[in-house]
């Protein structure tokens, strides 16, 4: 384990929290470590320090001085970690996201509710095959763009058109209650009811 709080929870996914704002990240770390076992990073050189196979899930500014979140998450990936990794971020969403290893989005302002729940999420989709995971993250970046960019924008934008067809792709390969799913919600939705029947 490679938490001091938490320690109990001995058998719970581990979560790194990376914000060069460390008021903003120790707060993030309070609010999990009630159910988590909590590191905190507050540079991008910190961040690839902690990072451990025991590290489930990755909270990343993506904006930080030195190494930025993209060049951590880039770094993580690298070196095969199996981490899920979330962007909390000011930063408005662009199409270079398609191309980024990350699982999903989060903009700041976060609330402890946002926070918490999309913990749960991402952890549960470690039990999950990944091809199912890769239609899981890039079904929350096409819903992330549509939610920012105009229809103009994303008929324009053939990064966005590649990703639909990749969404479309994995959907033949998944089975039928998640190729079904065309939101965002709705599929969130079914994955906590999967967790919930289990």
């Amino acid at each position: 384990m490679t938490s001091t709080e938490g320690d109990s929870m001995g058998d719970e996914p581990d979560v790194l929290v990376v914000d060069d704002e460390t008021r903003l990240a120790d707060l993030f770390a309070a609010w999990l470590q009630t159910d988590w076992s909590v590191e905190t990073a507050y540079d991008g050189e910190e961040a690839l320090e902690k990072m451990a196979d025991s590290v489930e899930v990755v909270l990343l500014d993506r904006r930080m001085p030195g190494l930025s979140g993209d060049e951590v998450l880039e770094r993580i990936r690298e070196k095969g970690y199996d981490a899920r990794v979330v962007m909390v971020t000011a930063v408005d969403p662009d199409f270079d996201i398609i191309e980024m290893g990350f699982d999903d989005y989060l903009v700041k302002p976060v609330s402890k509710d946002e926070l918490l729940e999309m913990v749960d999420t991402v952890s549960d989709r470690s039990d999950y095959e990944s091809e199912i995971q890769e239609y899981y993250a890039l079904v929350s970046k096409k819903a992330l763009l549509e939610s920012e960019k105009p229809d103009r924008k994303l008929a324009e934008n053939e990064e966005y058109q590649e990703l639909c067809d990749r969404v479309a792709e994995l959907e033949d390969r998944v089975d039928d209650a998640v190729s079904q799913m065309t939101s965002h919600d709705e599929f969130v939705g079914a994955f906590q009811n999967l967790q919930s029947e289990n």
